[in-house]
């Protein structure tokens, strides 16, 4: 075990025998998101690197505190990226922060979510036991991959110490349309569209002035001229478009920023539903299927009731309000009890991030 590591593994065995609860800590650019911050900070900043990059084998793997932006712009340098869109929301966004959050950008709805890419990880678990899941090709797994448990328990099981990812090409084409449309028109479309040959990557729309839709296509150059030809709409400038595709990934676009004192809702509905009865209109993305609702705090029973008749769930993702609780849907009886058994097998002396994910963990 190198040494950063190793004074980790110390912290955590100290903190199970004396009872400590420990808070794991990358870049603290997602702190907002989960239920209460409990714990003495565990900073997994001193695990940086790319322990190996392989671009002919599309295989990364790299320490759990390295700079989100910082394997990026490696991928990039050789043609290559995280398809999902990893949102970073503000500058320090770590890997291992990334997967436990298990957060993923527009794009998400074509290409797939964080855990559909993750090959493999190191884990130090409740005990300080360096365990190691999965492996660097696609075809590693015997048995369960618990290596993709990881994504999104928002480090209740583990501290993530080293992952490893698949990665793809950057696409050789790309386009993005705007359709001037109210959300019903919208949702019909992207549902119609969703049924044809088309390299539809990314959607969204917006509600301001009336209702704009913006469609991204990625893929061969011959697949994305032929729909721009054949969709029509509003073609954009390819730059400007893809700053503001990384604005939305980031909720840094006008709609978020000027939510004030209000909630933000994320939905996560059937891409079919049609529009939700709410207290204002949404902003959709992923084909229809990730809807974000400001609302009041007085309409949190509003917001999770349209979602549940949709056949979906409500989190509540951001909020000023220091007294906000029961931020997850709350799981049925069933993943309850199986949630609690994984926590009791990763971490038995309840060390990491109490309450992060569910009160009761």
């Amino acid at each position: 075990m190198d040494p950063a590591l190793a004074e980790l593994a110390d912290r955590i065995r100290a903190a199970a025998a004396q009872g400590t609860p420990l808070r794991i800590h990358g870049g603290g650019t997602k702190d907002f998101y989960g239920e209460r911050l409990e714990g003495e900070l565990l900073d997994t900043r001193g695990l940086q690197g790319i322990v190996s990059y392989e671009p002919s084998e599309l295989v990364v793997t790299v320490r759990a505190g390295t700079p989100l932006a910082e394997l990026e712009q490696v991928l990039a340098e050789s043609g290559q990226c995280l398809p999902f869109e990893p949102p970073h929301f503000a500058p320090g966004a770590t890997v291992g922060g990334m997967v436990a959050a298990g957060l993923s950008g527009p794009a998400r709805a074509s290409v797939g979510a964080v855990r559909d890419y993750i090959l493999g990880l190191v884990l130090l678990n409740g005990r300080a036991e360096e365990l190691v899941f999965g492996g660097q090709v696609m075809k590693n797994v015997a048995g369960y991959d618990v290596s993709r448990l990881m994504a999104g328990a928002l480090g209740t099981l583990g501290l993530i110490a080293e992952v490893s990812l698949k990665v793809l090409p950057v696409p050789p084409a790309e386009a993005t349309l705007r359709f001037r449309i109210p959300q019903a028109e919208a949702l019909e479309r992207l549902n119609a569209w969703g049924g044809q040959p088309l390299p539809l990557n990314a959607s969204c729309w917006e509600p301001s002035n009336g209702g704009a839709l913006y469609l991204r296509l990625r893929g061969a150059v011959a697949a994305v001229e032929a729909a721009c030809r054949s969709l029509g709409g509003d073609q954009l400038d390819t730059a400007g478009a893809a700053a503001e595709w990384n604005a939305c990934r980031d909720h840094g676009m006008i709609w978020f920023t000027e939510g004030g004192e209000r909630d933000l809702w994320r939905l996560s509905v059937p891409q079919t539903a049609r529009v939700l009865q709410l207290p204002e209109a949404p902003l959709v993305e992923w084909h229809g299927a990730q809807r974000w609702v400001r609302a009041q705090p007085a309409d949190v029973h509003h917001v999770r009731q349209a979602a549940l008749a949709a056949g979906g769930h409500a989190t509540l993702f951001r909020s000023a309000r220091a007294d906000a609780h029961d931020r997850m849907t709350h799981l049925a009886p069933p993943l309850a009890a199986i949630h609690e058994q994984l926590k009791l097998q990763f971490d038995p002396y309840r060390v990491f991030n109490r309450g992060r994910l569910y009160p009761h963990l």
